[in-house]
């Protein structure tokens, strides 16, 4: 079983981001759970959520304490949560940030970890505002996690956008996809992978 938490605060999409998620690996025809955890439910308070996915049906319903990845879709939590509780040294992280993980302070957890190229940082938010217009990273962080992770594709990643927006608000968003899969990978492996 791949298990993944997500951190953000409320309007930021964490709970869309990891039903997407669920929704990709189910089109690659695995079993798939998402579900989140409120602290509190106003705009701007900490929010996670959790995606399981693997080859069986998925009995457990707990939160996730032990994340093989994590997903951060505000790096501002790195100093109120944490966020890093429960991962092995062999786990995922993607941050969404602008800045490298040594300027968000990071690197004892890159020292610590048994794989640091697992460790990526992307400016999801630039990338979204670039393609919808608004901060909004969910959608680019998935399109990053998949070329981090190969956990889902690319392609079920923009299969399950498509499925979830509107035509001109899932076109912003696979674009956003795309292009941090490619921050993370390169462009061919990008375009490529949009084909599959």
């Amino acid at each position: 079983m791949f298990e993944v938490r997500i951190h953000g605060r409320g309007g930021q999409g964490v709970v869309t981001a990891a039903e997407l998620l669920s929704v990709a690996a189910f089109l690659e025809g695995r079993h798939a759970q998402a579900f989140p955890s409120f602290g509190s439910e106003r705009t701007g308070a900490p929010v996670v959520s959790f995606c399981r996915i693997d080859e069986r049906p998925i009995r457990t319903h707990e939160p996730i304490v032990a994340p093989d990845a994590l997903i951060v879709v505000d790096p501002t939590l790195l100093h109120q949560v944490d966020v890093f509780g429960g991962l092995e040294p062999d786990g995922w992280v993607l941050m969404n940030s602008s800045r490298s993980l040594e300027e968000l302070q990071l690197t004892p957890l890159r020292e610590r970890s048994s794989h640091p190229e697992r460790l990526v940082s992307v400016p999801a938010s630039q990338i979204a505002r670039e393609a919808l217009g608004r901060p909004l990273p969910n959608a680019a962080l998935l399109g990053a996690f998949a070329a981090l992770t190969s956990a889902v594709s690319l392609s079920s990643v923009l299969a399950a956008i498509r499925g979830r927006f509107s035509e001109e608000t899932a076109e912003g968003n696979v674009v956003a996809a795309e292009r941090a899969f490619a921050a993370v990978r390169g462009p061919a492996a990008a375009l490529e992978a949009s084909r599959a």
